[in-house]
């Protein structure tokens, strides 16, 4: 597999994760049963989508797992800032360059 291919898995992977659990905090959230039983199953199916997308490539999931876990912070925050406006604070902006330097050396290191 490409590396390409590989990191386009990742992003999708991790835009599936962070949607599913932001439509699970809406559910969460909502006072109708019949929304939240909507919401719940909806997210049921995304963060399934995202467990077989990071399980049927063929690879070492460890590591690639500090470059995900960078895209998982990205679309966790952007979904965070744009559907519960919920603006990053200094600190989470800080430790968000930190978790992407951390992500940049695992998945270029070569020990």
């Amino acid at each position: 597999m490409s590396r390409t291919v590989a990191i386009s898995i990742l992003i999708l992977a991790a835009a599936l994760e962070a949607t599913g659990d932001a439509i699970i905090r809406m559910g969460l959230h909502t006072h109708s049963i019949s929304h939240r039983i909507v919401l719940f199953l909806l997210a049921a199916l995304i963060l399934f989508a995202y467990g077989w997308s990071v399980n049927v490539p063929p690879w070492d999931f460890g590591k690639l797992l500090g470059l995900y876990v960078v895209f998982f912070f990205l679309f966790a925050q952007l979904l965070s800032w744009i559907l519960f406006k919920q603006v990053p604070s200094l600190s989470v902006i800080v430790g968000g360059v930190l978790i992407l330097a951390g992500g940049v050396v695992i998945s270029l290191g070569k020990v």
